[in-house]
């Protein structure tokens, strides 16, 4: 949770002194909140979830994936967004991330098959995709586009806001999300057939209760809604964020400039004027120079050891234990035999080698101009100090890539 005050606390207690709780009350704090969300991201429908792995499952559902179908995912992002594509009866299919450490345009392409139907690019960390290729590819090879914008709430690609540029996307509200409301997530389209299928999945009553009816949107699902508690603080939140991101980047961008003469080599950025700027990016020769930065720094996270976000500690995938019951786990249906589920975790040493030596440095809203400048100069004496005493070649066998 980057920030949270007063309007926050005024809201949730202006909900509870209401007594009207349920979302569906006339001219609700959810109501409000979708709206205002759908026009801050350039799209037509934004519908609250109780999560955002039940936003990106709604998505994949609403969009018509399920048994039989592949759904293209990095190798770097948060469990989730592989559990999703299982929870909608279809097959992640796992492929490399670039120094970006977002997924590889190039990978994609390479791992489309004859059953592939969507790809999932993740915009990880505050970081944006190279949407610009990856939506190409998706048009070229007729796939779906499901953006998880999870980790880049109030990001954008070149001024087009993330989560609003494929056939859906989704975002989580959780703690540790620029907006939040402890938990929480939300699932957005243009797709108006798409939208009444999500409203199904998310709240298969949501008819009764809203007068909103499709017929071909009526079925079964085991969805979960949000509460008048949620929609309202995400309202007092929604009107911090743009500013709270404009801060964001100026800083990110501060410390990027100065450490930009004889510091480490720079990560890649897509669209570093218009993503989150929660994350500073450096990689290093090998994951031993990485390991000393950070120590060296005091600050900073190696992506390779921040356990579920890493395929390699994906449990269920890579144990292909998709469901609790046999008959309802995708790996084990019939009309997925075909589909690929050759995982291991050796399979992406490209990744791997990435996510090693790659170090984040996070930015936060109330940095003093001080602590920028800290900041730099801690970054600058690192780079130097590693630059005097550069590890053995043997050593740096040695150390890296992990896995």
């Amino acid at each position: 949770m980057l920030q949270f005050g007063r309007t926050e606390i005024d809201a949730f207690a202006a909900v509870a002194r209401s007594g009207k709780l349920f979302r569906y009350s006339k001219g609700g704090h959810c109501d409000r909140f979708e709206r205002r969300y759908a026009r801050f991201l350039g799209v037509r429908h934004a519908l609250l979830t109780a999560s955002g792995t039940q936003a990106l499952t709604a998505a994949l559902g609403g969009l018509g994936l399920g048994p039989g179908d592949e759904v293209i995912v990095p190798a770097h992002t948060y469990m989730a967004t592989a559990i999703s594509v299982l929870a909608a009866g279809a097959i992640p299919v796992i492929v490399d991330v670039d120094d970006s450490i977002t997924m590889s345009p190039q990978a994609l392409d390479d791992a489309i098959g004859p059953r592939t139907r969507a790809v999932i690019p993740v915009h990880m960390w505050g970081l944006v995709c190279d949407m610009d290729a990856i939506l190409r590819i998706a048009r070229r090879r007729r796939l779906l586009v499901v953006e998880d914008a999870c980790q880049c709430v109030g990001g954008a690609y070149e001024g087009r806001m993330a989560g609003s540029m494929g056939d859906a996307g989704a975002f989580s509200f959780n703690y540790f999300k620029n907006m939040t409301c402890g938990e929480g997530g939300a699932v957005v389209s243009n797709n108006e057939s798409a939208v009444q299928r999500f409203r199904c999945m998310i709240d298969c009553c949501n008819y009764f209760w809203s007068g909103i009816r499709s017929d071909a949107a009526t079925f079964a699902f085991n969805g979960a809604r949000a509460s008048e508690f949620e929609g309202a603080m995400m309202n007092a939140q929604l009107a911090r964020l743009p500013g709270l991101i404009r801060t964001l980047r100026r800083i990110r961008n501060c410390v990027v400039a100065g450490t930009g003469s004889g510091g480490p080599r720079a990560g890649t950025y897509h669209s570093p004027r218009w993503d989150c700027g929660t994350t500073v990016l450096f990689q290093f020769a090998s994951a031993g120079d990485a390991e000393r930065f950070v120590g060296l720094v005091g600050t900073g996270t190696i992506p390779l050891n921040t356990g579920r976000h890493t395929y390699t500690e994906w449990d269920p995938v890579l144990n292909r234990q998709g469901g609790h019951h046999p008959a309802l786990d995708p790996f084990r249906m019939p009309q997925n035999r075909r589909c690929r589920m050759d995982y291991s975790k050796d399979a992406l040493p490209r990744s791997l080698d990435i996510l090693g030596r790659t170090v984040m440095v996070p930015i936060r809203p109330g940095m003093t101009g001080p602590q920028v400048s800290g900041l730099i100069e801690g970054i600058n004496q690192a780079a130097a100090r590693l630059a005097a005493a550069p590890l053995s070649s043997a050593r740096r066998r040695k150390a890296g890539p992990a896995s």
